[in-house]
C-alpha cells in the first residue's frame, strides 16, 4: 500500500432540507485495501458511497478519488468498477451483449469471454437478461463491474441472492483482483463476510461514522461471551454466569480463556454437563448492535 489514499473523504455532509443523510463524514481508503463501510438501514452508507462514486453532489465537504473529484468522469470513471444492488441492464440484451456494452462504456480493455468464464456465465452468453435467474443477474452485475480489471471496485451487497458455490467463486475472483492491486470498498448485510475479509471497517450510524478500525480493534472493545444451559435440578453456577431471561446462562468477559477454564472446572467438580456450550469473541454484529445506544 502507498501513503496516498485512493479515496479521501473529508467532512462530507449531504442534507435534504433539514434532514442530514450524511453528516461530517471522514474516512480514507488506502491502495490495495478492502474497506467495509457498514451500518444499519438508514445509516447513510449508500448515500455516502453514491457521492464517492460520483452519482451525487455533496452539500459540503471534500471527496477525492485518485486525487480527483469523482465527478470528473474523464479522469476517474475508467479506473472504477461499480456493482450496485440492482442491475440496470436492458432485459432484451443478451448476457454477452450486456458485458460488451458495459466494457465499451467503461473504456477499459478486456475480453468478454474471459469475464463470462470468470463468473460461470459462458453457457448463458446468448441468453437474454430477462431470462436469467436472480443469482445469474448478480453474477452478471459482478462481471460488468470487474470488466477490464478496475483499480477501484465498489461492491454493494455483492453476494445477495447467490448460492454458496457462487459466493465462493465471487470472493475468489475478488482475491485475485486484490492480489493484482485492486482496491475494494464493500457494503454488505452479510457481516461474516466483512469480518473475514475486510482490512478495516467503518461503522456508520445516523449519518455519521461512529467507529473505524480493524475487526480486531472493533471487537475487542466489547466482552466475549460464553453461553450454556444446564439440566433441571443442576446446581446454579456462581457469577459471572448470569441466568438469561429465555433460559440458560451467559458469561460476558474480557478474559475468555480464563473464564472458560473456570467454568469447565466448576462443571467437572459438580458432575454436570454444559448443554449447548458456545464460547467465542465478540462479532461485528454485536458491535453494530451496540451503536443503538450511542
Amino acid at each position: 500500500m502507498t501513503s496516498t489514499p485512493v479515496i479521501d473523504v473529508d467532512r462530507l455532509t449531504l442534507r435534504y432540507g433539514g434532514f442530514h443523510a450524511v453528516k461530517d463524514l471522514s474516512f480514507r481508503v488506502a491502495r490495495g485495501e478492502l474497506y467495509a463501510l457498514l451500518g444499519t438501514n438508514g445509516a447513510g452508507k449508500t448515500t455516502a458511497l453514491e457521492v464517492v462514486e460520483g452519482h451525487r453532489r455533496a452539500t459540503s465537504g471534500t471527496v477525492r478519488v485518485f486525487g480527483r473529484s469523482p465527478r470528473d468522469r474523464r479522469a476517474v470513471r475508467h479506473r472504477v468498477g461499480i456493482m450496485l444492488q440492482e442491475s440496470g441492464f436492458s432485459p432484451d440484451l443478451t448476457v454477452r451483449e450486456s458485458v460488451a456494452l458495459m466494457g465499451a462504456l467503461s473504456h477499459r480493455e478486456d475480453r468478454v469471454g474471459r469475464v463470462l468464464d470468470l463468473v460461470d456465465l459462458t453457457r448463458r452468453a446468448g441468453t437474454r437478461v430477462s431470462q436469467l435467474s436472480g443469482g445469474e443477474k448478480r453474477r452478471l452485475d459482478f462481471a460488468a463491474a470487474v470488466y477490464g480489471r478496475p483499480e477501484l471496485l465498489f461492491l454493494d451487497e455483492p453476494t445477495a441472492g447467490l448460492d454458496i458455490r457462487s459466493r465462493d467463486a465471487l470472493w475468489d475472483a475478488v482475491d485475485r483482483l486484490r492480489a493484482a492491486g485492486t482496491t475494494v470498498v464493500l457494503t454488505t448485510h452479510y457481516l461474516e463476510e466483512a469480518q473475514q475479509r475486510a482490512d478495516r471497517v467503518g461503522l456508520m450510524h445516523r449519518g455519521s461514522l461512529h467507529r473505524e478500525g480493524s475487526v480486531a480493534d472493533l471487537t475487542r472493545a466489547l466482552p466475549a461471551t460464553i453461553r450454556f444451559s444446564l439440566a433441571p435440578g443442576a446446581p446454579t453456577p456462581r457469577p459471572p454466569a448470569v441466568a438469561r431471561p429465555g433460559g440458560g446462562f451467559v458469561v460476558e468477559t474480557f478474559a475468555l480463556q480464563r473464564e472458560l477454564r473456570a467454568l469447565l472446572t466448576w462443571a467437572g467438580g459438580h458432575g454436570v454437563e454444559l448443554l449447548g456450550l458456545e464460547a467465542g469473541p465478540t462479532r461485528l454484529d454485536d458491535v453494530l448492535r451496540s451503536l443503538d445506544g450511542t
